[in-house]
């Protein structure tokens, strides 16, 4: 089984984000850059089918510029046996970056898929479906547990109020949620050898891929602060206060 994941470079989950000052976007000069968490669980995911006989390799891809690089070395330190990346310093929308993996995937001829449900820096949740539509592949989307029963694999998923167990035909696409496992700790020695690893450069054009965004930001702005609350001293007077100054009764 050949395991494909797709890894996407964001602001490190720790920092806090800052709006650059034209509102054009969100300020990354010299601010620390790390995979996406739920990339680093697809990733962890690969890594386990691995290890459990499933999987005989793991083709780690990241779509964007050239520092993409380091999360790719990142995803060969955890346990990915080859990286591509396609490199380009056009902005990637959803939607190009499902066309970009889906030639990807026409050129590997991966078994499995594997995504992160979202990125933490669009919070789209988009890629791993729109990729679905132009591979037709089956799907499980938000998955919490994947397991190998009778030649299928069968993926328990988060959905609203409980979850679901879909069963899928090879070849499939699973995008991950954040109980599915936790990512190990890189050791020193496995960071030395991702150096070691092969990572290969292709372009959007050598793929035959257009990525030419199809809408525009218009305006970047950070969230209104919050009013600080107040201290009523009864009941009576937490009334008042909705129905005067809150208004909503």
């Amino acid at each position: 089984m050949k395991v494909l994941v797709a890894v996407k470079r964001v602001v490190d989950y720790n920092v806090k984000v800052r709006v650059k000052s034209d509102q054009t976007g969100v300020d990354t000069a010299n601010v620390k850059m790390s995979m996406n968490p739920f990339d680093e669980i697809a990733v962890e995911e690969a890594v386990r089918l691995k290890e459990q006989g499933l999987a005989t390799e793991i083709i780690a891809v990241s779509c964007g510029v050239t520092q993409c690089t380091e999360t790719l070395r990142t995803a060969l330190a955890i346990g990915a046996d080859r990286a591509i990346l396609v490199e380009t310093t056009q902005e990637l929308q959803p939607l190009a970056v499902a066309k970009l993996l889906h030639a990807v995937v026409l050129k590997e001829k991966p078994d499995v898929v594997i995504l992160g449900k979202q990125a933490i820096d669009d919070d789209c949740n988009q890629t791993g479906q729109m990729l679905a539509a132009l591979a037709g592949m089956p799907q499980a989307t938000f998955a919490s547990k994947v397991e190998w029963v009778n030649d299928r694999l069968q993926v328990t998923r988060e959905i609203d109020g409980g979850s679901e167990v879909l069963s899928l035909q090879l070849p499939a696409i699973v995008t991950t949620d954040l109980r599915l496992n936790e990512p190990r700790f890189i050791t020193l020695p496995n960071i030395v050898k991702a150096k070691k690893k092969t990572l290969d450069v292709i372009t959007p054009e050598a793929l035959g891929v257009d990525v030419t965004p199809r809408h525009q930001t218009l305006k970047v702005s950070e969230p209104a602060s919050r009013k600080s609350g107040i201290k009523v001293a009864s009941v009576d007077d937490l009334i008042v206060q909705l129905k005067t100054v809150a208004k909503v009764i």
